[in-house]
């Protein structure tokens, strides 16, 4: 049986991603293409409704992301959102020009049209999120416009005989106050979806599917600890059982007691049917790091050394059937084969097939998620919370945590600082709120006094940051007597450090790692 799909047609907006998102929490999966997809290729997916994003152009100008308006007639329900919304009127004859006002930020919108369906239930002055340089002057025939601004005469439009909808302002993003309500009423309302999108039935369904392909083939699968590759350790665990080998490289370069905590899940004692390998490659890389300060030379030394281990762990483990990568939809999207917008960072799982290790084909069990839906199956497939729910964490680990020179003994106190500060923001009650939080080693060293004895150690660095999607973030506000509490602990505690700071910087301009 085919699965309900709603397309997301990209034009280059920022919110792409976002958009998916909130059409999933409304349980109806849902995909992002490019605007330069075929419109045969979007047809042959059978969609049940398609959005059109918003974007940085001008739908007027020659060379402006544009579609072939025969996505129009198709008879699929569509949704214009603020670009997507102007080249929808564009194309079916009306006008979009540039603004004298730039509408940006909050903005209270009229609904001019109770009845719309797309307005369902939603209060007749609302609160949305706009961001345009133009608006749409005139709307296209067949037309009727269902909402506006002080500064926008076109809100809102429609076309509710060929259900079509046009909204200038952004409902996907969280300063929309009724924009989940917007979206939900268009992808289950307007488009008949059943939303039965749930991760229970993509577990069940997806053992099925793994059994199926793998039969009596072999597995591998890199384990590093963190939350994709566990989850999909456990669902190839859960499938075929011990044709599945883990192999997790321990770099020396993980949180405090990290490495035992993913030995004590999956190695022989956890409660997982597979077989699981543990390389201690500590001093390896500690060695193959000396002397290196350079943020992205330690990034590809780190990644080159994780390669030539698991190789020859691949090697000892001889000839497999199949290969497991803990790739998510993230990283397809950023790596450019998803949508439209610029390509983010290159991704280890996305793109090329390892030529090292013999295998015929990658299973990538996660490929169709979000990062909060492989949170939920991880809880379906009765993984404990803390892996489940386990902080962002790089692949070079604290490698990019620790500024200038890698050394054992900056791990053990970078470790250790971290582990303080991770078991005060829990003890606050604050470990939900934020969404990612860590100590990172600076290169500065300054003279304190301890006790009667002048000092000259390291600066500890704690970073906290509140983010939807990762892609920009503010600095978490965290209560002072917390802060104060982990500082005195980490000073007392954790052997060369005499000073702890707090990073404000949000992203951007910053990044949310140090390096």
């Amino acid at each position: 049986m085919q699965r309900e799909t709603v397309i997301v047609l990209d034009f280059g907006g920022q919110y792409n991603q976002l958009i998916a998102r909130r059409v999933r929490e409304c349980n109806v999966y849902c995909e992002i293409y490019s605007y330069k997809t075929d419109l045969e290729k979007i047809k042959a997916k059978q969609p049940k409704g398609i959005i059109l994003t918003g974007g940085p152009n001008s739908c007027y100008e020659p060379d402006s992301p544009t579609y072939t308006k025969e996505i129009f007639n198709l008879g699929i329900p569509v949704l214009g959102l603020c670009y997507g919304a102007q080249l929808m009127m564009h194309l079916l004859g009306g006008e979009v020009r540039r603004a004298d006002v730039r509408e940006y930020g909050k903005t209270e919108v009229q609904i001019d049209k109770t009845t719309s369906e797309v307005f369902r239930d939603v209060s007749e002055k609302t609160i949305c999120w706009m961001s345009h340089f133009d608006y749409i002057a005139k709307t296209a025939p067949g037309f009727e416009i269902t909402a506006h601004t002080a500064d926008c005469p076109v809100a809102a439009a429609e076309n509710a005989d060929r259900s079509l909808y046009a909204i200038q302002f952004h409902p996907e993003v969280l300063h929309t106050q009724e924009g989940t309500k917007m979206l939900r009423n268009f992808v289950i309302d307007i488009c008949g979806c059943a939303g039965d999108w749930r991760m229970d039935s993509f577990v069940e369904q997806s053992i099925k599917a793994i059994r199926e392909k793998v039969g009596n083939g072999r597995v591998l699968c890199a384990l590093s600890g963190g939350v994709d590759s566990s989850v999909a350790a456990v669902l190839l665990s859960r499938a075929v059982g011990e044709q599945l080998t883990c192999v997790f490289v321990d770099h020396g370069l993980l949180r405090k007691d990290e490495g035992d905590q993913v030995e004590a899940v999956f190695g022989p004692e956890g409660s997982y049917d597979l077989n699981f390998v543990r390389v201690n490659a500590q001093e390896r890389f500690y060695s193959k790091l000396k002397g290196v300060e350079e943020p992205e030379q330690k990034r590809k030394i780190i990644g080159e050394e994780f390669i030539r281990v698991f190789e020859e762990e691949a090697k000892k483990v001889g000839a497999v059937d199949f290969l497991v990568q803990g790739t998510i939809y993230p990283d397809i999207v950023e790596s450019g084969l998803g949508g439209e917008s610029a390509v983010i960072k290159s991704h280890h799982n996305v793109g090329g097939l390892p030529d090292y290790v013999d295998f015929r084909e990658i299973i990538e069990p996660l490929r169709d998620l979000f990062k909060d839906e492989v949170r939920k199956v991880g809880l379906e497939l009765g993984m404990p919370e803390y892996l489940v729910f386990r902080q962002p964490f790089p692949g070079p680990g604290l490698g990019v945590r620790i500024v200038g020179e890698v050394t054992a003994e900056k791990v053990r106190i970078v470790q250790d600082a971290d582990a303080i500060y991770r078991e005060e923001i829990a003890a606050a009650g604050l470990d939900k709120e934020i969404n990612q939080y860590f100590a990172a080693l600076t290169n500065m060293r300054s003279v304190g006094v301890m006790g009667d004895e002048r000092t000259y150690d390291y600066a500890v660095a704690l970073r906290a940051v509140k983010t939807i999607d990762f892609m920009t973030a503010e600095a978490a506000e965290i209560p002072f007597e917390v802060m104060q509490k982990v500082m005195s602990r980490v000073i007392n505690e954790v052997k060369g450090v005499n000073r702890v700071m707090y990073d404000l910087t949000s992203k951007p301009p910053g990044t949310i790692e140090f390096e």
